[in-house]
């Protein structure tokens, strides 16, 4: 799934190229929108008492996005076990890529802040993506 990102200036450093961390927030971002478009919402975990945590990443700087750039990002599942999904996400500004992430996420149960299976239709809902 793709999800557009503008670049603001907000986003910029003094060099006037996104900031570094400032990818990841881009990457949270089309993940959660990658979510609601399968059908579930933040809310709805939260009110379960659950979440989606980052447990591992991986990022691979290649090109930086500057000002007003309108940028996309991919987002795929490559890997569904019970309770952590493996998300590949790629920044692109039309047919360039500008940036590679491997995201590893973990379900937690967030009153033990322990790992909790993901509930089964969520898990479907990722699968039939």
């Amino acid at each position: 799934m793709n999800f557009p990102i503008r670049v603001y200036y907000e986003d910029t450093d003094a060099g006037g190229v996104v900031y570094h961390a400032n990818y990841l927030c881009f990457f949270e971002r089309a993940r959660t929108e990658f979510l609601r478009k399968v059908g579930f919402s933040q809310q709805r975990l939260l009110a379960d008492s659950h979440a989606f945590v980052v447990k591992n990443l991986y990022i691979d700087y290649k090109m930086a996005a500057r000002l007003d750039d309108l940028l996309n990002v991919e987002t795929i599942v490559t890997e569904l076990k019970k309770a952590t999904i493996i998300f590949k996400q790629i920044l692109w500004r039309e047919d360039i890529c500008l940036s590679e992430a491997i995201v590893t996420v973990a379900s937690v149960d967030l009153s033990k802040m322990k790992p909790l299976a993901i509930p089964k239709d969520i898990y479907q809902g990722l699968q039939a993506v």
